[in-house]
């Protein structure tokens, strides 16, 4: 599985951008997906996950009732929205898929890692 990140920027806090990831392979919709980020100086840490299915989600309670995570298996795309940006979600965020029909929320569930995109929140 390959992943590409894309949707990081610059927004001031308060503000909302949409991260999306795209998978190629044709077993997309047999791995849970993931979104992590890591702030200069801190561990690589979830954010966000969904089940194969998406029926499951999972958040960290820093973002809980700000960002949603989603997925198109039609599609081979998963998509963080974040809304009510603040200064500390500042990092770089990965897309990760993980063989697995379960939710895995550390680094080490994962098997395969986008290459990361930007995000800067200003206050």
């Amino acid at each position: 599985v390959q992943l590409q990140a894309s949707g990081g920027g610059l927004v001031q806090a308060g503000g909302s951008l949409r991260l999306s990831c795209a998978a190629s392979g044709r077993t997309f919709s047999s791995y849970a997906m993931g979104w992590f980020r890591q702030a200069p100086g801190k561990e690589r840490e979830v954010v966000a996950a969904i089940s194969p299915s998406g029926i499951s989600t999972y958040y960290a309670d820093s973002v809980k009732g700000r960002f949603t995570i989603s997925r198109d298996n039609a599609k081979n795309t998963v998509i963080l929205q974040m809304n009510s940006l603040k200064p500390e979600d500042t990092a770089v965020y990965y897309c990760a898929a993980g063989n697995t029909r379960m939710i895995r929320t550390t680094p080490r569930g994962y098997d395969y890692w986008g290459q990361g995109t930007l995000v800067t929140v200003s206050s």
